[in-house]
């Protein structure tokens, strides 16, 4: 038996629980991992909300990192005692997990387990978003939200490091200044933002939105935009955009939408592997910062989700079994 967080039915943080459950078993091409550490996100929200459909009771978390225990018959890649990580996860709100082999990530030394859980899921959307979604060149300019969120202050790194200018939007001072601190040139509130946007860029507008708030700030992207820019809306932190009408991509200046998933940015195991290496190699160089802000144990896992939904976070979340 080990403790694991279960969900047993849609509803708010409060409805977590801890339990003791069965230890699982590896199949023939998975691993059991003793968890170290199990990134907090959005999507764990959304699935304990009932956003996304799931079959209830679960244990929820996607990411995490930690120990192999266990390495089933058909994996040749791993062995007990390797160090992984992944962002494709199931049941990571637990002190043991399985892992499958593929999505498995080698945590290189030097990479503790906390920053090894911290960067997965931000980090390969961070470096799908400005490599694959809307492949950033040097000179262009960029707005992309929550700034002084997990994807935020990895991505204006990973931006500011290919030569992009970087506009960002935080709700406090102390965000914005975290936020410049991760080489943000331009650091706005949320309020009028489209207008201040339209006025650091003479008028033009940005070439490309990261928008993971959503509903809050879908319209203010758009306008953010200069002729032919794309909104790149890889997230709903405020709510999910509602239908709008597509004519709005034509007045606006033949705009570009696109609603990308990590997953479909992860369809290989040599694309993970790509991305994974790249950012664990910045990390061990020391170019790129892993902002952990909050730690909680396993077993307030509740206030950890309402602390994320109430925007009281900065950089990433993490929970410690």
């Amino acid at each position: 038996m080990h403790k694991a967080i279960v969900v047993p039915a849609p509803g708010g943080p409060e409805i977590l629980r801890v339990e003791d459950v069965d230890l699982p078993l590896p199949g023939p091409k998975e691993l059991l991992v003793r968890v170290a550490a199990a990134g907090v996100n959005f999507i764990d929200t959304y699935k304990r909300s009932g956003v996304y459909p799931m079959e209830y009771p679960f244990i929820p978390g996607v990411e995490a990192a930690g120990t192999v225990v266990a390495a089933g018959r058909d994996v040749a890649d791993f062995r007990e005692g390797s160090r992984v990580a992944t962002a494709e996860g199931g049941g990571t709100y637990a002190e043991y997990m399985i892992m499958e082999a593929d999505k498995a990530l080698p945590v290189p030394d030097g990479v503790s387990f906390e920053t090894a859980a911290a960067l997965p899921m931000q980090g390969m959307t961070a470096h799908y978003l400005c490599n694959s979604a809307f492949p950033v060149e040097e000179g262009q300019t960029v707005l992309t939200h929550a700034g002084a969120g997990g994807v935020g202050l990895l991505l204006i790194q990973l931006l500011k490091a290919k030569g992009a200018r970087v506009i960002t939007t935080a709700s406090t001072d102390g965000k914005r200044e975290l936020a410049r601190s991760a080489g943000a040139d331009h650091a706005l509130g949320y309020e009028g933002f489209a207008e201040e946007v339209r006025h650091l860029t003479d008028g033009v507008g940005v070439d490309v939105v990261y928008d993971g708030v959503g509903k809050a700030t879908f319209q203010g992207s758009l306008a953010s935009l200069r002729k032919r820019g794309m909104l790149v809306l890889f997230g709903g932190a405020s709510g999910q955009v509602p239908p709008f009408d597509i004519q709005q991509l034509n007045s606006g200046g033949s705009l570009y939408l696109t609603r990308p998933t990590i997953g479909d940015y992860l369809l290989t195991r040599e694309e993970r592997q790509w991305r994974a290496h790249e950012l664990f190699e910045m990390v061990r160089a020391g170019t790129l910062n892993v902002r952990i802000g909050a730690t909680y144990p396993l077993a307030e896992a509740a206030r950890a989700q309402q602390d994320l939904e109430g925007r009281k976070t900065t950089g990433k979340v993490l929970l410690l079994p």
